[in-house]
Protein backbone atom coordinates (compact mmCIF):
# COMPACT_ATOMS: atom_id res chain seq x y z
CA UNK A 1 0.00 0.00 0.00
CA UNK A 2 0.78 3.80 -0.15
CA UNK A 3 4.01 5.72 1.05
CA UNK A 4 2.79 8.44 3.55
CA UNK A 5 5.33 8.67 5.65
CA UNK A 6 4.24 8.03 9.77
CA UNK A 7 5.03 9.16 13.08
CA UNK A 8 3.47 8.29 16.42
CA UNK A 9 2.54 12.06 16.99
CA UNK A 10 0.28 11.46 13.77
CA UNK A 11 -1.45 7.80 14.06
CA UNK A 12 -4.00 8.93 16.25
CA UNK A 13 -5.74 10.79 13.06
CA UNK A 14 -5.98 7.05 10.78
CA UNK A 15 -8.22 4.24 12.79
CA UNK A 16 -11.31 3.81 11.51
CA UNK A 17 -13.50 3.04 13.82
CA UNK A 18 -14.27 3.82 17.53
CA UNK A 19 -12.46 0.37 19.02
CA UNK A 20 -9.32 0.82 17.00
CA UNK A 21 -9.59 4.72 18.68
CA UNK A 22 -10.52 3.47 21.67
CA UNK A 23 -7.27 0.63 22.01
CA UNK A 24 -4.62 4.04 20.46
CA UNK A 25 -6.04 6.67 23.36
CA UNK A 26 -5.49 4.17 26.15
CA UNK A 27 -2.51 1.66 25.41
CA UNK A 28 0.40 3.03 23.63
CA UNK A 29 2.11 4.21 26.98
CA UNK A 30 1.07 1.45 29.34
CA UNK A 31 2.91 -1.84 29.80
CA UNK A 32 2.53 -4.71 27.09
CA UNK A 33 1.32 -6.94 30.03
CA UNK A 34 -1.99 -5.40 30.19
CA UNK A 35 -4.15 -7.75 29.10
CA UNK A 36 -7.70 -6.20 29.00
CA UNK A 37 -9.38 -2.92 28.61
CA UNK A 38 -13.49 -2.04 28.77
CA UNK A 39 -14.65 -0.17 25.83
CA UNK A 40 -18.05 1.94 25.85
CA UNK A 41 -20.47 -0.55 26.40
CA UNK A 42 -18.35 -1.81 29.46
CA UNK A 43 -17.50 -5.02 28.10
CA UNK A 44 -13.62 -6.32 27.61
CA UNK A 45 -11.83 -6.45 24.76
CA UNK A 46 -9.04 -9.09 24.57
CA UNK A 47 -5.86 -7.36 24.22
CA UNK A 48 -2.94 -10.17 23.96
CA UNK A 49 0.22 -9.46 26.02
CA UNK A 50 3.60 -10.39 24.59
CA UNK A 51 7.28 -10.27 25.36
CA UNK A 52 9.85 -9.20 23.57
CA UNK A 53 12.31 -11.93 23.33
CA UNK A 54 14.84 -11.14 20.44
CA UNK A 55 15.43 -8.56 18.23
CA UNK A 56 17.57 -9.06 14.88
CA UNK A 57 18.85 -6.48 12.19
CA UNK A 58 16.83 -5.31 9.60
CA UNK A 59 17.93 -3.49 6.01
CA UNK A 60 16.37 0.16 6.74
CA UNK A 61 16.02 0.66 3.13
CA UNK A 62 13.50 -2.54 2.73
CA UNK A 63 9.95 -0.77 2.68
CA UNK A 64 8.54 -4.45 4.10
CA UNK A 65 5.44 -5.34 2.74
CA UNK A 66 5.66 -9.19 3.65
CA UNK A 67 6.80 -11.46 5.63
CA UNK A 68 7.19 -15.41 5.78
CA UNK A 69 9.46 -17.28 7.95
CA UNK A 70 10.18 -20.96 6.75
CA UNK A 71 13.03 -23.30 7.15
CA UNK A 72 15.00 -21.18 9.17
CA UNK A 73 15.34 -18.07 6.69
CA UNK A 74 13.12 -15.03 6.54
CA UNK A 75 11.51 -13.96 2.97
CA UNK A 76 10.56 -10.91 2.45
CA UNK A 77 8.80 -8.58 -0.04
CA UNK A 78 9.18 -4.99 -0.73
CA UNK A 79 7.66 -2.02 -2.21
CA UNK A 80 8.09 1.31 -3.76
CA UNK A 81 8.37 1.50 -7.48
CA UNK A 82 11.84 1.18 -8.57
CA UNK A 83 12.76 -0.53 -5.39
CA UNK A 84 10.67 -3.28 -5.11
CA UNK A 85 11.82 -7.11 -4.60
CA UNK A 86 11.51 -10.36 -3.47
CA UNK A 87 14.29 -11.84 -0.52
CA UNK A 88 15.53 -14.09 0.91
CA UNK A 89 17.21 -12.68 4.17
CA UNK A 90 20.01 -14.61 7.05
CA UNK A 91 18.04 -13.98 9.85
CA UNK A 92 21.13 -13.46 12.64
CA UNK A 93 22.95 -10.61 9.98
CA UNK A 94 19.86 -9.42 8.38
CA UNK A 95 21.93 -10.22 4.80
CA UNK A 96 20.39 -10.51 1.55
CA UNK A 97 20.81 -14.05 0.51
CA UNK A 98 18.72 -14.04 -2.76
CA UNK A 99 17.19 -11.18 -4.37
CA UNK A 100 14.83 -10.83 -7.56
CA UNK A 101 14.10 -7.48 -8.15
CA UNK A 102 10.69 -6.35 -9.98
CA UNK A 103 10.34 -4.22 -13.03
CA UNK A 104 10.11 -0.83 -11.96
CA UNK A 105 6.43 -0.88 -13.09
CA UNK A 106 5.63 -2.42 -10.55
CA UNK A 107 4.77 -1.80 -6.63
CA UNK A 108 5.80 -4.63 -4.68
CA UNK A 109 2.62 -6.07 -1.96
CA UNK A 110 2.50 -9.13 -0.06
CA UNK A 111 4.19 -12.47 0.25
CA UNK A 112 3.15 -16.02 0.98
CA UNK A 113 4.55 -19.46 0.23
CA UNK A 114 2.16 -22.19 -0.50
CA UNK A 115 3.62 -25.96 -1.92
CA UNK A 116 7.08 -24.66 -2.65
CA UNK A 117 5.71 -21.71 -4.48
CA UNK A 118 6.13 -17.68 -3.66
CA UNK A 119 3.38 -16.03 -4.06
CA UNK A 120 3.38 -11.84 -4.42
CA UNK A 121 0.75 -9.37 -4.66
CA UNK A 122 1.80 -5.88 -6.32
CA UNK A 123 -0.16 -2.94 -5.55
CA UNK A 124 -2.35 -1.40 -7.96
CA UNK A 125 -1.00 -2.85 -11.15
CA UNK A 126 -3.35 -5.94 -10.30
CA UNK A 127 -1.32 -8.41 -11.33
CA UNK A 128 0.52 -11.32 -8.86
CA UNK A 129 3.76 -13.03 -9.55
CA UNK A 130 4.32 -16.84 -8.90
CA UNK A 131 8.33 -17.86 -8.05
CA UNK A 132 9.72 -21.34 -7.37
CA UNK A 133 10.78 -20.88 -3.86
CA UNK A 134 14.19 -22.14 -4.36
CA UNK A 135 15.37 -20.51 -7.36
CA UNK A 136 13.35 -17.47 -7.33
CA UNK A 137 12.54 -18.53 -11.05
CA UNK A 138 8.83 -16.56 -12.43
CA UNK A 139 6.73 -19.62 -12.95
CA UNK A 140 3.11 -18.11 -13.90
CA UNK A 141 1.61 -14.83 -12.99
CA UNK A 142 -2.21 -13.97 -12.43
CA UNK A 143 -4.66 -11.27 -11.65
CA UNK A 144 -7.07 -9.90 -9.23
CA UNK A 145 -9.94 -7.24 -9.25
CA UNK A 146 -8.46 -4.93 -6.70
CA UNK A 147 -5.88 -3.81 -5.25
CA UNK A 148 -3.06 -6.07 -3.73
CA UNK A 149 -1.98 -5.50 -0.17
CA UNK A 150 -1.69 -8.44 2.34
CA UNK A 151 -1.35 -12.28 1.11
CA UNK A 152 -1.50 -15.45 3.20
CA UNK A 153 -3.02 -19.00 2.97
CA UNK A 154 -5.12 -21.29 4.90
CA UNK A 155 -3.66 -24.79 3.45
CA UNK A 156 -6.53 -24.83 0.91
CA UNK A 157 -7.18 -20.98 -0.19
CA UNK A 158 -5.05 -17.89 -0.67
CA UNK A 159 -6.04 -15.17 1.32
CA UNK A 160 -5.62 -11.67 0.07
CA UNK A 161 -6.38 -7.99 1.74
CA UNK A 162 -6.84 -4.56 -0.52
CA UNK A 163 -7.27 -2.33 1.96
CA UNK A 164 -10.37 -2.49 2.48
CA UNK A 165 -12.16 -4.11 5.38
CA UNK A 166 -13.11 -7.21 2.47
CA UNK A 167 -10.62 -10.40 2.91
CA UNK A 168 -11.05 -12.71 -0.90
CA UNK A 169 -10.12 -15.98 -0.83
CA UNK A 170 -8.79 -17.57 -4.33
CA UNK A 171 -8.44 -21.03 -5.48
CA UNK A 172 -4.64 -21.65 -5.89
CA UNK A 173 -5.21 -24.04 -9.08
CA UNK A 174 -7.82 -21.56 -10.63
CA UNK A 175 -6.68 -18.37 -9.37
CA UNK A 176 -10.02 -17.52 -8.71
CA UNK A 177 -12.22 -16.07 -5.64
CA UNK A 178 -14.21 -18.40 -4.11
CA UNK A 179 -15.10 -16.59 -0.98
CA UNK A 180 -15.34 -12.71 0.52
CA UNK A 181 -14.93 -12.41 4.36
CA UNK A 182 -16.19 -8.76 6.25
CA UNK A 183 -14.00 -8.65 9.19
CA UNK A 184 -15.60 -6.29 11.57
CA UNK A 185 -15.70 -5.82 15.76
CA UNK A 186 -18.96 -6.30 17.32
CA UNK A 187 -20.97 -5.07 14.14
CA UNK A 188 -18.23 -2.38 13.44
CA UNK A 189 -16.28 -2.97 10.17
CA UNK A 190 -12.08 -3.14 10.49
CA UNK A 191 -10.83 -1.46 7.26
CA UNK A 192 -7.09 -1.12 6.31
CA UNK A 193 -6.30 -4.76 6.61
CA UNK A 194 -2.86 -4.67 5.78
CA UNK A 195 0.00 -7.58 5.43
CA UNK A 196 -1.17 -11.08 6.60
CA UNK A 197 -0.19 -14.23 8.16
CA UNK A 198 -2.37 -17.19 8.90
CA UNK A 199 -1.70 -18.72 12.32
CA UNK A 200 -3.58 -21.56 14.31
CA UNK A 201 -6.63 -21.27 12.30
CA UNK A 202 -6.68 -17.54 12.75
CA UNK A 203 -6.16 -14.43 10.01
CA UNK A 204 -3.65 -12.13 11.93
CA UNK A 205 -3.67 -9.10 10.14
CA UNK A 206 -1.95 -5.22 10.85
CA UNK A 207 -4.19 -2.28 10.70
CA UNK A 208 -2.39 0.08 8.31
CA UNK A 209 -1.03 3.35 10.30
CA UNK A 210 -1.99 1.91 13.54
CA UNK A 211 0.19 -0.20 15.92
CA UNK A 212 -2.75 -2.43 15.77
CA UNK A 213 -2.57 -6.50 15.26
CA UNK A 214 -6.18 -7.78 14.54
CA UNK A 215 -6.64 -11.48 15.03
CA UNK A 216 -9.31 -12.87 12.79
CA UNK A 217 -12.04 -15.87 12.90
CA UNK A 218 -12.00 -17.01 9.27
CA UNK A 219 -15.25 -18.63 9.26
CA UNK A 220 -17.08 -15.03 10.70
CA UNK A 221 -15.03 -12.42 10.49
CA UNK A 222 -15.07 -11.17 13.66
CA UNK A 223 -11.59 -9.76 15.22
CA UNK A 224 -11.63 -12.59 18.33
CA UNK A 225 -8.31 -10.63 19.38
CA UNK A 226 -5.95 -7.56 19.62
CA UNK A 227 -2.33 -7.25 19.78
CA UNK A 228 -0.80 -3.30 20.45
CA UNK A 229 2.80 -2.39 18.97
CA UNK A 230 2.69 0.77 20.03
CA UNK A 231 5.81 0.39 22.34
CA UNK A 232 7.81 -1.11 19.74
CA UNK A 233 7.29 1.26 17.90
CA UNK A 234 8.20 4.13 20.11
CA UNK A 235 11.53 2.19 20.55
CA UNK A 236 12.47 2.10 17.11
CA UNK A 237 12.12 5.90 16.83
CA UNK A 238 13.68 6.41 19.37
CA UNK A 239 16.60 4.43 18.26
CA UNK A 240 16.13 4.89 14.22
CA UNK A 241 18.79 7.26 12.82
CA UNK A 242 16.50 7.65 9.91
CA UNK A 243 12.91 8.36 9.64
CA UNK A 244 10.89 4.92 9.51
CA UNK A 245 7.46 4.24 8.41
CA UNK A 246 4.24 2.24 9.57
CA UNK A 247 5.00 -0.97 11.38
CA UNK A 248 4.53 -4.05 8.34
CA UNK A 249 5.13 -7.30 8.63
CA UNK A 250 4.19 -10.45 10.47
CA UNK A 251 5.80 -13.67 10.53
CA UNK A 252 4.68 -16.58 12.32
CA UNK A 253 7.84 -18.93 13.77
CA UNK A 254 6.12 -22.43 14.34
CA UNK A 255 8.89 -23.95 16.00
CA UNK A 256 8.98 -21.75 18.88
CA UNK A 257 5.02 -20.42 18.80
CA UNK A 258 6.93 -16.83 18.25
CA UNK A 259 6.19 -14.08 15.78
CA UNK A 260 8.75 -12.29 13.66
CA UNK A 261 7.26 -8.61 13.47
CA UNK A 262 8.87 -5.17 11.46
CA UNK A 263 7.69 -2.51 9.55
CA UNK A 264 8.95 -0.64 6.98
CA UNK A 265 12.17 0.88 6.76
CA UNK A 266 12.91 -0.27 10.06
CA UNK A 267 16.28 -1.15 11.08
CA UNK A 268 15.11 -3.71 13.44
CA UNK A 269 12.98 -7.10 13.28
CA UNK A 270 11.20 -8.30 16.57
CA UNK A 271 10.77 -11.66 17.74
CA UNK A 272 7.70 -11.70 20.31
CA UNK A 273 6.29 -14.36 22.43
CA UNK A 274 2.32 -13.67 22.35
CA UNK A 275 0.65 -14.66 25.83
CA UNK A 276 -2.90 -15.87 25.68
Amino acid sequence: MKDDKFSHKKYLHYSYSWVLLIILLFLPIVSCCQKIIVDDDNELINLLSYEIIDIFPHDPAAFTQGLVWEDGFLYEGTGLYGSSSLRKVELKTGKVLQCHNLNDDYFGEGITIFNGRIYQLTWQEKTGFIYDKETFKLLDTFTYLSEGWGITHDGDNLIISDGSSTLRFLDPIKMEEVKQLRVHYKGNTISNLNELEYIKGKIYANIWQTTLIAIVDPDTGEVVSWINLGEILISVEEDSCQKIDVLNGIAYNEGKDSLFVTGKLWPKIFEIKIHN
